[in-house]
């Protein structure tokens, strides 16, 4: 292991990394948070932003996946459950605890391509697919007892005719079961991990693309080109990681040329958000007549997030985009539910991303496993890791078994270290965001309950840090609308990577749903100046 240093500058020859990772999403950055944790020097290079792609369009949820075990994935789920709450403790800033409400009718079905349901039908055909309340409870039973569940509380039942939860749906649902999972704000999430793997050592470059690589016998030499300025750098690692997620592919087959068995399938996922569907704070688990699941969450204090298709997205380079059939479907999947039908004219936002899934050769998108493959090849000279599938909440397993992985070729690297490390802003108790926000707020008079509520869930300790000495509002300077100061925008350039309006509003945040047009275009063209001025000052 070696840290990479500026090369001299009598010295044509780059630095020579550990590391070079390529894909900004959540695989890749807890890759680089790891590793650098372990001694490791460290390049990430990601085309777009951070979180561009499949990290920022998640459902958003810490979840073992409860409809993964009609998949009979007990591993995943196990993994997953174990997580959860380990994640949670973490950073419980941007992940909370979130009751789930499964409501149960008995014309439940399952998805004919379960592993669970061709058994079932085996031994009962009489059932006809039908999903009975004793599966399901035997379901939520494992799901409370696999993972070693001590914070979240554990599954019970509700009488819909009584319970407040029961007043959205339509009264022929009588019973429902809620169960715990954990909501997380996935884009936050890879801009953390990115933001503490730099304050590690790792080098991040955000808008950098890789044009060509070189295979050598103990080196990787990269061509990356900055999309902004055209102007193109070589990079040397002694490995090599690929964790393009959707384009994983692509880099193995027309930039790194290497060949092997294994591939991805693209599955697009597509959300709509409405204006606040209920009053309470909990999400529905809903199951269709096609026997797919799916959710409907509070969201960003006035909106419901509802989601997701699982529709099969042959080309990367193909933007996603949530469809109107697939807003149709989604509107019409809640309104079987809903005692007032949700329509299309109630969206406000839609977004879309593509799973980069492991290709295990499932009959349908939805039957494709979440679970994650991680491969590599040394046969022609330096060593290649590949990253191939993987859910948001095992990102931190992958990255440790993606250590284990290249750990043959970095003999003294040193061990796990991730569990239980809070990410920046994060160090403080799962249940003490109520009280960091009180103390937000009575540092910072100015600030209403929106505003440091706001703050306190992206932050977190970090908070008081950007906010300083500030004694009132006009000390945070320009107001760009939303409750977003320019002491913020200042703090997400110089120290969240962002580089355009756009990552601020809808990844760094999402205010996006609430700043105007014109109040974006400004943003955009005052943190345009702001680059200006720093590489003019940078040139002097």
């Amino acid at each position: 292991m070696s840290k990479a240093s500026h090369a001299d500058p009598l010295s044509v020859a780059p630095p020579v990394y550990d590391l070079l990772i390529v894909g900004g999403g959540i695989n890749g950055c807890g890759i680089a948070r790891d590793a650098a944790g372990r001694g490791l020097s460290v390049a990430l290079v990601e085309m777009n932003d951070l979180a561009s792609a499949t990290s920022s369009a998640s459902t958003k949820l810490f979840h073992g996946g409860l409809r993964y075990l009609e998949y009979f994935e007990l591993r995943l789920v196990r993994e997953a459950l174990i997580e959860r709450e380990r994640l949670l403790a973490a950073m419980p800033h941007i992940s909370w605890p979130m009751r789930f409400v499964l409501p149960y009718g008995p014309e439940m079905r399952f998805d004919t391509d379960t592993p669970a349901s061709k058994l079932l039908h085996m031994f009962m055909p009489w059932m006809k697919g039908s999903r009975p309340a004793w599966v399901i409870r035997i379901g939520l039973f494992l799901y409370d007892h696999m993972g070693g569940r001590h914070i979240l509380p554990p599954t019970s039942t509700l009488d819909l005719t009584k319970a407040p939860e029961g007043a959205p749906l339509q009264e022929r649902f009588r019973k429902a079961y809620e169960y715990s999972d954990c909501w997380v704000e996935d884009s936050r999430l890879v801009v953390l991990n990115a933001r503490d793997a730099s304050l590690r050592g790792a080098d991040i470059k955000v808008r950098h693309k890789v044009i060509a690589s070189q295979r050598g016998s103990d080196e990787w030499r990269v061509t990356v080109e900055n999309t902004e300025t055209g102007k193109r750098q070589e990079i040397r690692a002694r490995c090599l990681v690929n964790a393009g997620g959707p384009w994983v592919g692509d880099i193995l087959q027309d930039r790194t040329h290497v060949k092997t068995r294994e591939n991805v399938r693209l599955v697009r996922g597509s959300h709509i958000v409405t204006r606040k569907l209920y009053d309470h704070d909990k999400c529905y688990f809903l199951q269709g007549n096609d026997g797919r699941i799916i959710f409907t969450i509070p969201y960003e204090t006035d909106y419901t997030l509802i989601g997701t298709t699982d529709q099969d997205h042959p080309d990367p380079d193909t933007p996603p985009e949530c469809t109107v059939e697939e807003q149709d479907y989604l509107c019409d999947f809640v309104s079987a539910y809903f005692r007032k039908p949700v329509t299309r004219a109630d969206i406000v936002w839609t977004y879309s991303g593509v799973r980069p899934l492991y290709d295990d050769g499932a009959s349908s998108a939805t039957a494709a496993t979440r679970d994650y493959v991680l491969t590599t090849d040394d046969a022609e000279g330096a060593p290649i890791l590949n990253v191939f599938g993987g859910k948001i909440t095992t990102y931190r397993r992958l990255a440790e078994s993606a250590m284990e992985k290249i750990g043959r070729w970095f003999p003294d690297l040193k061990g796990n270290w991730t569990a239980g490390a809070a990410l920046p802003g994060g160090a403080f108790a799962v249940s003490g965001v109520d009280a960091l926000i009180q103390r937000l707020r009575d540092t910072y008079p100015f600030l209403d309950s929106f505003h440091a509520r706001r703050l306190v869930r992206a932050y977190g300790t970090d908070a008081f840090e950007f906010l300083g000495t500030a004694g009132r509002r006009e000390d945070l300077g320009r107001d760009f609308g939303a409750t977003l100061s320019e002491r913020e925008a200042e703090w997400l350039m110089d120290r969240e990577f962002a580089r355009t309006a756009q990552d601020i509003v809808w990844r760094r945040s999402k205010l996006g749903l609430r700043m105007s047009a014109e109040e974006i275009a400004t943003l955009e063209d005052w943190m345009q100046q702001r680059r200006k001025e720093a590489t003019s000052a940078a040139a002097e």
